[in-house]
């Protein structure tokens, strides 16, 4: 059973994380502002490591703490979310490569993509230099990383 409610739920190896959009997330034209798409994609990525295990707050309190630090991050804009639209956010963590993180995620609204997203995240140590991933971050995404596999 999950003891995290809300933060969302895997079905195979994607993570998806529902999300609603409330006023705030909207410009002045009624759709969602373009960086808080970056905002949904993060708290993907999060709900993602939670429900895998792998708490953020372990990785901070270890002997070298440690944290994470997106240095690429591509985002297609196709069709536009709205204010009360009931989004999902599928994550997937496609690889990992030294100290990099691969990951590829889609914004939908009714099985249609919004936003299309590859990121490619670091581990770094509290001085910024990039560090490989701890042990208890490799063994908690293991059973969803595919190296053959494609993106969406």
């Amino acid at each position: 059973m999950n003891d995290q409610p809300n933060a969302g739920r895997f079905e195979g190896r994607y993570h998806i994380l529902p999300v609603r959009i409330y006023y705030e997330d909207t410009d002045f034209t009624g759709l969602v502002y373009h960086a808080n798409y970056a905002r949904y994609c993060e708290r993907g990525r999060s709900d993602f490591l939670r429900l895998a295990g792998v708490h953020h707050s372990v990785l901070l309190a270890g002997a070298e703490p440690l944290g994470f630090a997106v240095n690429k991050l591509t985002l297609d804009f196709l069709k536009p979310a709205r204010i009360d639209d009931a989004l999902m956010v599928r994550s997937s963590f496609e690889t990992i490569k030294g100290p990099r993180m691969f990951i590829a995620q889609q914004i939908e609204r009714g099985g249609e993509i919004l936003v299309k997203a590859e990121v490619q995240v670091c581990c770094i140590s509290l001085t910024g230099r990039p560090r490989k991933p701890p042990a208890v971050l490799l063994e908690g995404l293991k059973p969803f990383l595919e190296p053959s596999a494609s993106s969406f």
